[in-house]
């Protein structure tokens, strides 16, 4: 009965974002998300969206995950993340402050095609991820919710993946800011009912939640705090999603959207979070990505509304992904032509890829970001030292920084392999990734200020 609720429920929800999406799909709608009128999107919209594209499946089970086995601090180390919509919001407003419409434009007049092309790999590196992770976290979810149906995490990877690109393919970036508000307003509503039960929960202790060490310990979590401090600079920069939101409205607008995001989003994780230190503190088994230690911990209605909570949070971010995939394939790449039917042929070829991906059997949530955080710290140096004390920057040294940051990204992602494990320290892979992103940022810095001088631009 409960699976037959959740599933009826995310169904109609497939329905509704299908019924509000654009009836007519314009060019500059479905690559620029302005209105049938031509209007640029409202705060609200802009806060919305952000937030709901932010708090996607997969950060949702990595907090609770990361609560569970290393308690409050590994929530910490999570949410940290999201003070990218602090720095984002800052690089945005310097980038159009020196008159750029996107990250591209910057890199393509500091650093020329080659410049580009880096940047353009990493974030087509991301997009790919995010539509896979999300993906990932529905076949779970089914998987769990039917665990005596043979091959029910597959059909509904398959089945989320057609509707998702069947109304995101319909109106392009406008589609996904419309259906964007929707889901997060029954997301919001959703959620909110499930960690209010918990705080009512006789079993919930405020203050042993908030010093819980976690089942593994805190050691750990505060170890990847720190690398979370060190990546959440340049992390938002290599986020297309967030970038893209980033020149939709004017300065003003988009400043505030990201700072009421921020503490939005945050206060979502945290609480999501939760959920996994209680799971931890009750002495719950962990099983399949703590669903079945949901199942067992919760009323079957706190239950369900976690599912669905996960569920849309999915549906939201893959719209927001394809949209995102769509402009860089036609506005920023151009292998297509900017029409509606180049845009929907790039959507296709990143869900189809995703898929893919997801059925190939990763499971692991936490590398995903862990290895596009470490990739993306390339663009710390090269913002910091051209953006903000706008100097200018050699291509070699914006190389450099690009491969540091690539050939680490790399070793953590191999760090079984023999020749990996050779470079690493000895240690919990955590401990292993925070020398990595020390070791990025050091030959990062030593290039880039080797090869900068001032600029008068």
């Amino acid at each position: 009965m409960q699976t037959s609720v959740v599933i009826a429920l995310f169904v109609l929800l497939v329905i509704a974002s299908i019924a509000i999406a654009p009836r007519r799909a314009t060019v500059e709608g479905f690559f620029g998300g302005a209105s049938a009128a031509g209007r640029a999107p409202g705060l609200w919209t802009l806060v919305l969206s952000q937030v709901t594209t932010w708090i996607f499946a997969r950060s949702l089970m990595n907090a609770a995950i990361l609560g569970y086995f290393y308690g409050i601090w590994g929530v910490l180390a999570y949410a940290t993340y999201y003070g990218s919509f602090l720095t984002g919001g800052f690089i945005v407003d310097r980038l159009r402050e020196r008159g750029a419409g996107s990250v591209q434009g910057w890199l393509t007049a500091r650093f020329g095609l080659v410049g580009v092309t880096c940047y353009n790999i990493v974030i087509a590196l991301r997009l790919l991820s995010e539509v896979f992770a999300n993906l990932l976290v529905v076949g779970l979810i089914f998987a769990a919710a039917l665990p005596h149906w043979a091959g029910a995490d597959t059909a509904a990877i398959l089945a989320v993946a057609g509707l998702g690109l069947a109304y995101s393919a319909w109106g392009g970036l406008s589609a996904s800011l419309r259906t964007d508000v929707l889901q997060m307003s029954v997301f919001l509503v959703v959620f909110t009912a499930a960690f209010v039960a918990l705080l009512a929960s006789p079993a919930f202790d405020f203050g042993a939640v908030m010093t819980a060490p976690g089942t593994s310990g805190a050691w750990n979590g505060q170890v990847l705090l720190l690398v979370a401090f060190l990546q959440v600079f340049s992390y938002p920069a290599h986020d297309p999603v967030m970038m893209d939101r980033g020149f939709l409205a004017d300065r003003a607008t988009t400043r505030a959207s990201f700072l009421h995001a921020f503490w939005i989003s945050a206060l979502c994780i945290i609480a999501f979070g939760l959920f996994g230190v209680q799971a931890g503190l009750v002495g719950a088994d962990y099983e399949g990505e703590l669903l079945g230690t949901w199942a067992g911990m919760f009323p079957a209605w706190v239950y369900g509304a976690l599912l669905i909570s996960l569920l849309i949070s999915a549906l939201s971010t893959l719209d927001s992904a394809l949209a995102s995939a769509a402009r860089l394939v036609v506005d920023e790449l151009r292998l297509s032509p900017r029409s509606l039917m180049g845009g929907r042929l790039a959507m296709l070829a990143f869900m189809t890829l995703g898929a893919v991906l997801t059925l190939w059997g990763n499971q692991t949530l936490f590398d995903a970001v862990a290895v596009s955080g470490t990739a993306s710290m390339f663009l710390t140096p090269v913002l910091v030292v051209g953006l903000i004390l706008n100097r200018h920057v050699a291509v070699w040294a914006y190389l450099v920084a690009f491969s540091a940051a690539i050939f680490g990204a790399v070793t953590y992602f191999a760090r079984e392999a023999s020749w990996a494990a050779s470079l690493l320290p000895e240690g919990h892979k955590y401990e292993q990734l925070l020398m990595v992103c020390v070791a990025v940022l050091l030959v990062g810095f030593v290039a880039v200020m080797s090869g900068a001088r001032r600029s008068n631009a």
